[in-house]
């Protein structure tokens, strides 16, 4: 039997650029993998794939390398790195946009942005487009466009045995409702994604900053106004810790400044705000503006999605882990979900959290070793200080402390993922410490 050859461009641990390949998003994490495959186009992607499972060799697939617990990168096998198939094709006539999987969002954004329109992906500049689809995937336009997933139309991937394998809503329709919501790398590695876009030109956006003493007020006005108003608008609040002093709002409206001022009005009556900013600008400067991208840094983020409005002890429970942070650093972020994300039911794609009325971010992240066990403990302890308020959380924040995984991540739609998964993946060639298992 003929074997197959790698191709693309391999990156050796003797080659200079190795420490570079190897690193991953978060450095908290240090792997060593036999060799980083940056493929340059579907086939070199078959190829990696085949030569894997001849040579009985574990991979990882890798986009832009995000993965909170560094689950697209490992000791002593072979990564196989998309990042390089990024080409963005825009069809005019039908409104759609073909991205190679390795595409991040800034540039996705600048393309798009020249033919005045957009995809409603998250605001972190250097994500890939692969891993934010494939989990779901929202940022400061989701509630007027929907969830990344949901503007999905078809998909290209190479499955377990390193065949093309195509789907949409006609073609291996299973696969395509995985592949909205199930996360990255469980059933194949996708190459290329097709997606609806949208005309965009000026946006309006605000900031609006308060004391951090306003913040039991402003959490309270914010959750009782951002899932419900107008679905133009989407909204996020920055909750810092008591030792940097502030709580601060910011949000993107798909009309005129006048119009936001008018719907901003319950906000903004909350507490006594010390600056409050409302400007139009163009939608490409909103989202330099939106940019949640610290670049490469030793993080633990993980997070909750709010179903019911947080009583006032849970609110009490967040603002003593504020002041009690080891971090001046820290933060809790909030962002309004509902809208065009409850349009499709729970069960309509593997994306399970429609109902959220919005999601909580924890987020930790330091620089010296010795901080990095307080960090962690402090992160975790308020991750199950707010369990019995909050329902689930988002498969793109993965957190290997959570024990029931499958059910935070996919609620009801696990047992559908598992019949998936050993439809295309039976030999679980692609897996990780948190990947759906085979049935």
């Amino acid at each position: 039997m003929k074997m197959t050859k790698l191709t693309g461009r391999i990156v050796f641990p003797d080659d200079p650029c190795y420490e570079i390949a190897r690193k991953d998003y978060n450095t908290r994490f240090s792997k060593y993998p036999l060799a980083i495959i940056y493929c340059q186009d579907t086939q070199d992607v078959m190829n990696a794939v085949k030569w894997t499972r001849e040579n009985c060799i574990s991979i990882r697939a890798r986009s832009g390398g995000h993965s909170y617990e560094a689950f697209s990168i490992l000791n002593d096998g072979i990564v196989i790195d998309v990042s390089e198939i990024d080409k963005i094709i825009f069809n005019e006539t039908n409104m759609e946009a073909t991205i190679g999987a390795g595409a991040a969002l800034l540039p996705i954004y600048e393309c798009l942005w020249n033919s005045g329109v957009t995809i409603p992906g998250g605001t972190c500049p250097t994500v890939g487009i692969a891993g934010l689809t494939l989990g779901g995937g929202f940022g400061m336009l989701t509630r007027e466009m929907g969830l990344l997933c949901d503007n999905l139309i078809a998909v290209q991937m190479v499955n377990a045995k390193g065949e093309v394998v195509c789907a949409d809503r006609c073609t291996n329709p299973d696969l395509f409702w995985a592949l909205r919501g199930g996360g990255g790398g469980n059933f194949g590695i996708v190459t290329s994604f097709t997606f609806k876009v949208h005309p965009i030109s000026d946006v309006a956006v605000y900031n609006i900053t308060w004391n951090w003493s306003d913040s039991r007020e402003v959490i309270k006005a914010w959750q009782a106004w951002a899932p419900f108003v107008d679905e133009r608008l989407t909204s996020i609040i920055d909750l810092f810790t008591k030792k940097d002093g502030r709580i601060s709002s910011a949000g993107e409206f798909l009309g005129n400044e006048d119009q936001l001022k008018c719907l901003l009005k319950p906000l903004i009556s909350a507490g006594n705000p010390i600056q409050v900013d409302i400007q139009t600008i163009p939608y490409i400067e909103a989202v330099i503006r939106f940019d949640g991208g610290l670049g490469p840094h030793k993080f633990k983020n993980t997070g909750a999605f709010v179903y019911h409005s947080l009583p006032d002890e849970a609110i009490d429970t967040l603002l003593c882990f504020m002041e009690t942070s080891p971090n001046k650093d820290n933060s809790v972020q909030f962002q309004s979900l509902a809208g065009a994300v409850r349009e499709i039911p729970p069960d309509g794609t593997a994306y399970y959290h429609r109902d959220a009325n919005y999601i909580m971010q924890y987020i930790t992240r330091w620089k010296a070793d010795k901080e990095k066990e307080p960090n962690i403990h402090w992160v975790e302890s308020l991750r199950r200080a707010m369990l019995k308020y909050v329902n689930g959380t988002y498969v793109n924040w993965p957190d290997v402390f959570i024990k029931d995984w499958p059910k935070a991540y996919y609620g009801t739609n696990y047992q559908e993922l598992m019949q998936i998964k050993c439809k295309y993946d039976p030999e679980n060639i692609f897996h990780f410490k948190q990947s759906i298992c085979p049935d």
